[in-house]
């Protein structure tokens, strides 16, 4: 008898391999027996007698030997027979002899192996439906079993190079088969190691079949020495993986045993060919456990790269090409590829399907991911099929990826390539894909709404026909939702997917049209949008079969244009002017050889469209006004013929000057006008009466007579009606149409210099001394004269000439002049309605619309700002536009700090007047182009420039003065803050009114967020020249004052007005580098651009320089500026500048510089011109942003904290009231709680981002965590030591709410960890829970504090805590048990107490009360515990059966 480890040395392998070819060679040379064809055996031997006997009849040649009676009575019967034998047992080795005599015939072997034939005859009712053969019979007999198995192995080896027989049996495979599923094995031991030892030397194919064979051979007992042989095997041939994997998920193995062999695969996973992946997979997913299926998922993920595996459909099809050139049989091998990953995604989804901890560790896994780069394809494939085969972890997924989405961790890239590579798979997963898409689109996050919409738009893309119509009709569902956010979105991928493959989506042209039933809920700008989807679609080429289409697009816009109200009307205007843009789009697109009849009807179509709006709209001041706009849009874009631009300048444009332009010549009589009409504002120098002027304040009257009339007026009855609401609109559509028609403004640029027909404005002290109908009309020339100016800075701010350019900014300067004149009219007007001046309202509402002038009273200096109470002109007018203004007026939220710096310089005779905010009249005001910010090329000419110099000679050189330059600033960063969506976006709010995001910006959102962005990169080089002039500004004046802010020579109108600027000009920095399409792989040529500028001007470096020396170098260029930093709010913006500059790269260093300029900051004393310090909730805000930037950037935030609360918080206890601390100037009485607030946050969060130790770690892992616990829990008892100082509510609130989500990361965190270091660091436990036990006091008075105060803020926070403490008490008794140390666990009843640790007198009757904390203490504190501890012995005896510890 031989052990099974024999086969591992290599003679015995040697020795049994020669055995078995001299074997095979003796049988050879051996006769064989002849015998007679399909005869039955009949010879005297006892093989031969017992088995017929038994019931079995032997045959030969192809006939199969034949069993007379049931299988089970032969195997009786045989046994029998040879136990009853009279020379038993010399009889079974008589039969084992005969046996093998018998079988030395090869055709006598095979019909023993293949199944017996039973005798029809004989059949009864129990009959078998398969037969055995008679070797298995035989094994089936516990006293031949040995014998046959040893006969069977040494048969084998004369079949091992055999090929096939000709009958197709492969008798190899035929000799295992006998040994499958033996009802009982005698010698299970000695069966294994046989069976391993012919694997060992057994060729592949016939290795590869003992080896799947063996679950159905071996015993149970037996599975450990198998599992560790084949694993053995695993390491010396790698060929052998996929069987040997297959067999082992099959075995019951040790879990030491199967980690190791998991380890083994794991290691060489990366090397593994993509068919014997499947197998591998589910082997590794199989031996996962719940402990470490974490472990396990995460390093698979790391080592599964599919992507190198296969390639993307498009890449087969042309390598496929490619190889069938050559070789024809080659076509196949990427159809396989498929298959194999097809396979193995089946494989993943059966085990996040039926195993929960393999799901929830996987998605673990990915949430645990923090680094773009680290991100893979495949991450974002699981998400989606576990997303549709696990519907308890939807939710789940549908957090983690919105977080994902969010933090720009998922990159449109990515999403691309999971669509690109993984068709196959995601076609599967398609209805899920569909379900997550619209969960995104709920979203009120942008960016995770833009990721809702990428699904949708690559589903349509990658997906065949059946899909795209599912896609189609989840687009147009979210369209007739009536979410805003939803439509908007919506639109825009069906725009997206019209322009990328308008031949698909054709075919569903029938669902869009189906939106048009839905008008009323969509806005202008969505309106826009789908009209341009649908005109695509009906008049692009190949529009033949769109007749339908264009049909139904008729009859909506000819039924809207001819309503009264003008809701409907704009749908028509619209919808009319998109479709003509569509036409002269196609028209253009069409072969330029076909000028005959298609071209003349379409140009028929036009203009007979054209001429409709103008007729329908004439009668309305603001349909005509949105009409112009929207027609002066679509020539913008450069889509009409010249042959309709003529058209539009002899029917349109020529009356421009009959309505608004007269002679100077005409002055109106006085007499005529209750107010004196003064030709003002011209620009010509000449002052001739030859000249032209725009006639605004009679035309103006004459409107506000007829509407207080009720009626419509104007000049003649047989004249078109002149409102002067279509001035501005009006010449924007002729200037545009004379630039597209002549190339120049040379015949309009008389509108640059001439007059205005208007009286005088500003009248000083007289104004309050007017009436309210005087007062608002004057407001309203204001109004109408501003947006003129506006219209004319648009149209002719790109000429070249230094005249031209000039006098554009003496109209620049007229405007920032007229706004500070409005300022104070509408202070004095509350109640007053502006006309419009943006004619696509989302509210679709066009009657007059009310809007409150926000009014503030400057009451004491330093105080808030308060608003006024709305009001409601004209009785029942909507205040839609109010709510509508103010909300976009809250996205300028940063200049709160300049205003109220503008307040506290008011003189303390002009305290009690009120002044306006005009970012609360936005909707009023014109549009600028984004072409106005080319002035800003124009160099900075100051206030003190011109003191010094003379006025006239200042005038002849193009420079922009202060003002107007911030006026520019302001202009252009709400611009960009509005398309310019950051990275981190902003949530959408479902309060926020319809479109409000588009209230004044209908222009800028015609381009898009590339565009823009493009432009601004072009802006860069002079907004580095003004940016570089702030700093110098602000150095020399420190210089000039010897560093005071406050001192003497300081202008305090010019400092704000310069302070602003720089606010702004690094705010528009911000907008920028922020950007979310800079992620994106098509803009990154433009953030190096970008780059570039800020780079270069440092010096000029190369043009071709990387990336990280780009944003290097940028940092040190923006990195100068914190010297002359004039406000607080610039320090802001200038650090998350910074920021956004260092995430875009991997250097280090800068997160140091980082937080040394966040501390220089905030040991800043940031004191304003009139010498106050800066203050108040705007303050707040921004110091809170960044003290949490500066613990965010240090290495060790928990030192930081300790510094500052155990240094600056002392400094400020112990100065006076009004002082602050020594070490951090912005440390205030005032601003202690957001100190405060932020401390405790940051560190509560250092903790819980601190992994939890584990008993396998190293002791110096366990000794640096535990210093680490030590230090956060004694900054944890100072913050909480200091509510005995300051204790107001909202610090008490911080406590209560910050300490309770302490104690829980206490006891998830460190506790695990003593409980292992308690034996190894006793003392450094037992003081770290001596000091958190001083805290948990602390705490616990802070409860009852609130409980006596009653105050509701507070006590909702005590249950929990209560519940927390209570836990803690209970954990560290089980430490104490775990270590066997529990006599150090002494319990008892604390007291209820205050903050200052008087004892609460309420407490002395209620001692048994339930709501008694308790607390625990090592017995070396057990003496100062029993201080304020009970003395009731009762309370501890009754505690007794817990301390025990048996």
């Amino acid at each position: 008898m031989f052990g099974k480890r024999r086969l591992s040395r290599p003679e015995d392998k040697k020795t049994l391999t020669e055995n078995c070819a001299t074997k095979k060679n003796e049988v050879n040379k051996k006769p064989r027996k002849s015998l007679t064809q399909d005869e039955v055996v009949e010879n005297n031997s006892a093989f031969v007698k017992l088995l017929k006997t038994a019931g079995v009849t032997l045959k030969t040649g192809e006939r199969q030997n034949q069993l007379a009676v049931d299988q089970v009575i032969f195997q009786r019967k045989l046994s029998q027979a040879l136990r009853k034998h009279p020379s038993y047992p010399k009889a079974v080795e008589e039969f084992i002899s005969g046996l093998e005599s018998y079988i030395e015939d090869r055709d006598c072997f095979r019909n023993c192996l293949l199944s017996c034939e039973r005798l029809q005859e004989e059949e009864t009712s129990m009959v078998t439906p398969y037969y055995k053969s008679l070797i298995k019979l035989l094994l089936g007999i516990d006293n031949l079993q040995p014998a046959i198995i040893r006969i069977l192995f040494e048969k084998l080896p004369e079949f091992l190079y055999d090929s096939v027989n000709n009958d197709g049996l492969n008798m190899p495979r035929l000799i295992i088969n006998q040994l499958k599923w033996l009802d009982r094995i005698i010698d299970g031991k000695d069966l294994t190691t046989k069976i391993m030892q012919l694997i060992s030397i057994a060729p592949v194919p016939l290795q590869h079949d003992l080896i799947t064979g063996l679950p159905e051979i071996i015993g149970d007992s037996q599975h450990g020495d198998v599992a560790g042989e084949l694993s053995d095997l695993l390491v010396r041939n790698t060929t052998l993986t996929v069987p040997i994997l297959d067999v082992l998920s099959s075995l019951r193995l040790d879990p030491k045993l199967l980690s190791k062999v998991r380890h083994l695969v794991m290691a060489k996973l990366s090397a593994v060919t993509l068919d014997n992946l499947p197998v591998i997979i589910k082997f590794i997913l199989h031996a996962v456990t719940v402990t470490d299926a974490l472990e396990v998922i995460s390093e698979l993920r790391k080592k599964l790269d599919l992507e190198y595996c296969i390639l993307p459909p498009q890449m087969q099809t042309s390598q496929s090409k490619l190889k069938n050139k050559g070789h024809v049989s080659s076509g196949n091998q990427e159809n396989s590829n498929q298959d194999c990953v097809s396979l193995l995604f089946d494989v993943i989804k059966s085990a996040v399907r039926y195993e929960r901890a393999i799901s929830e560790a996987w998605i673990k896994a990915i949430e645990n991911i923090d680094s773009v780069s680290d991100h893979k394809v495949l991450d974002l494939l699981m998400l989606l099929i576990i997303y549709s085969v696990n519907t308890q972890s939807k939710k789940c997924i549908e957090r983690v990826l919105r977080n994902k989405v969010q933090s720009g961790y998922i990159s449109e890239q990515l999403l691309q390539s999971t669509f690109s590579t993984y068709i196959l798979v995601l076609r599967d997963v398609f209805p899920s894909i569909l379900s997550l898409a619209q969960s995104m689109l709920h979203s009120t996050d942008q960016g995770v709404i833009s990721f809702g919409s990428l699904l949708y738009k690559y589903a349509f893309m990658s997906f065949d026909t059946y899909y795209q119509q599912e896609v189609i009709g989840a687009l147009v569902t979210h369209v007739c939702s009536g979410n805003d956010a939803e439509v908007d979105i919506a639109l825009e991928v069906l725009s997206e997917l019209v322009v990328l493959n308008l031949s698909a989506v054709r075919f569903y042209a029938v669902f869009v049209k189906g939106i048009l039933d839905y008008l009323d809920n969509l806005t202008p700008s969505q309106i826009r949008k789908l009209f341009y989807i649908l005109s695509t679609l009906a008049f692009s080429r190949g529009h033949e079969d769109s007749s339908h289409i264009q049909d139904d697009m008729y009859l909506v816009i000819r039924k809207q244009l001819s309503s009264t109200v003008f809701k409907y009307k704009l749908i028509g205007i619209i919808g009319a002017i998109t479709m003509v843009g569509s036409m002269a789009a196609d028209s253009d697109a069409s072969d330029p050889t076909s000028d005959g009849k298609l071209s003349s009807e379409r140009y028929k179509q036009m203009t007979s469209l054209l001429q409709l709006v103008h007729s329908c709209s004439e009668q309305s001041p603001q349909a005509s006004a949105l009409y112009y706009d929207e027609f002066a849009n679509l020539i913008a874009k450069g889509k009409l013929p010249p042959k309709t631009l003529e058209w539009i300048e002899q029917t349109i444009c020529n009356d421009f000057q009959d309505a608004f332009v007269v002679d100077l010549s005409a002055l109106p009589k006085v007499s005529d006008y209750p107010f004196p009409v003064k030709a003002v504002y011209g620009l010509d120098e000449d002052e001739s009466q030859d000249g032209i002027a725009i006639n605004l304040l009679p035309i103006l009257l004459h409107h506000d007579l007829g509407n207080d009339m009720g009626v419509m007026t104007s000049r003649d009855q047989d004249q078109k009606l002149v409102s002067p609401v279509c001035l501005s609109p009006y010449f924007r559509l002729l200037r545009l149409c004379v630039e597209k028609q002549h190339g120049d403004l040379e015949e309009i640029d008389g509108l640059l210099d001439c007059p205005l027909y208007i009286t005088d404005l500003d009248l000083g002290e007289k104004m309050g001394s007017l009436s309210v109908q005087e007062r608002s009309f004057r407001c309203s020339l204001l109004f109408l004269v501003i947006n003129w100016f506006r219209e004319i800075v648009n149209a002719f701010c790109q000429q070249k000439s230094a005249e031209m350019k000039g006098k554009v900014l003496i109209r620049l300067r007229h405007i920032t002049e007229l706004q500070t004149l409005l300022e104070k009219y509408l202070a004095v007007t509350p109640g007053f309605v502006p006309l419009l001046a943006n004619f696509d309202l989302e509210t679709l509402d066009g009657g007059l619309h009310s809007s409150t002038a926000v009014t503030v009273k400057n009451k004491k200096k330093g105080e808030k700002a308060q608003g006024g109470k709305k009001r409601k002109a004209d009785g029942g007018k909507s205040s839609s536009l109010e709510r509508l203004s103010k909300e976009d007026g809250s996205e300028c939220e940063h200049s709160q700090s300049d205003k109220s710096q503008l307040e506290k310089e008011v003189t303390e005779k002009e305290e009690e007047k009120t002044s306006v905010s005009l970012q609360n009249h936005t909707t009023f005001f014109r549009e600028l182009d984004l072409e106005v910010f080319s002035i800003l090329h124009c160099g900075l000419l100051t206030k003190s420039l011109l003191d010094t110099e003379m006025h006239t000679e200042a005038t002849e050189v193009v420079q922009l003065g202060p003002p107007e330059l911030l006026f520019l600033l302001n202009d252009l960063s709400q611009k960009l803050k509005n398309v310019l969506v950051p990275t981190t976006t902003k949530r959408i709010s479902f309060l926020k009114g319809k479109g409000s995001r588009h209230i004044g910006f209908s222009h800028l959102h015609q381009r898009s967020a590339q565009e823009v962005a493009h432009y601004l990169v072009l802006l860069l080089t002079p907004l580095c020249n003004h940016l570089e002039n702030m700093h110098n500004y602000f150095q020399c004046l420190a210089t000039e004052n010897h560093g005071v802010i406050d001192g003497p020579g300081v202008k305090i109108e010019e400092h704000q007005i310069m302070s602003s600027c720089y606010q702004r000009l690094l705010q528009i920095f911000l907008t920028l580098f922020a950007w979310g399409g800079f992620s994106q792989a098509e803009n990154r040529n433009l953030m190096l651009e970008a780059l570039k500028v800020l780079a270069n001007r440092l010096k000029q470096g190369d043009h071709e320089a990387p990336l990280g020396e780009l944003l290097s170098q940028s940092f040190h260029y923006l990195q100068n500026f914190h010297h002359s930093i004039p406000s607080f709010q610039c320090a802001i913006y200038l650090i998350r500048l910074l920021i956004v500059i260092s995430e875009k790269s991997a250097a280090s260093q800068n997160k140091e510089k980082l937080a040394s300029l966040a501390r220089q900051f905030l040991c800043q004393v940031w004191v304003q011109p009139n010498g106050e310090r800066e203050k108040g909730s705007s303050f707040n805000d921004q110091l809170h942003t960044l003290l949490c930037i500066y613990l965010e950037q240090a290495d060790n935030v928990l030192k930081l904290i300790e510094e500052i609360a155990g240094t600056g918080v002392p400094e400020l206890i112990n100065s006076s009231k009004d002082a602050s601390s020594s070490s951090f100037p912005t440390l205030t009485r005032q601003t202690f709680v957001v100190f405060f607030r932020v401390m405790m946050a940051e560190l509560e969060k250092s903790v819980r981002n601190l992994q939890a130790g584990t008993a396998a770690d190293l002791p110096q892992v366990h000794e640096e965590k535990l210093r680490y616990w030590s230090m956060a829990v004694r900054d944890f008892n100072i913050l909480i030591s200091l509510v005995k100082v300051f204790d107001s509510r909202p610090v008490l609130n911080i406590c209560l709410k910050y300490g309770r989500l302490f104690v829980e990361t206490f006891l998830k965190q460190c506790m695990p960890l003593l409980d292992f270091s308690f034996r190894k660091h006793r003392e450094d436990v037992v003081s770290l829970l001596k000091t958190f036990q001083l805290s948990t006091r602390q705490l616990h008075h802070m409860c009852g504090h609130s409980k006596i105060h009653q105050d509701t803020s507070l006590t909702n926070h005590v249950p929990l805590l209560k519940k927390t403490l209570e836990l803690f008490v209970y954990r560290v008794k089980a430490m104490l048990i775990l270590n066997n140390c529990q006599e150090a666990f002494w319990l008892g009843n604390l007291k209820n107490r205050d903050l200052q640790g008087e004892e609460i007198l309420s407490q002395q009757s209620q001692e048994s009360s339930m709501d008694e904390n308790q607390e625990e203490v090592p017995s070396e504190l057990s003496k100062q515990e029993t201080e304020e501890g009970s003395a009731d012995e009762a309370s501890v005896g009754g505690n007794e059966d817990d301390e025990s510890d048996d």
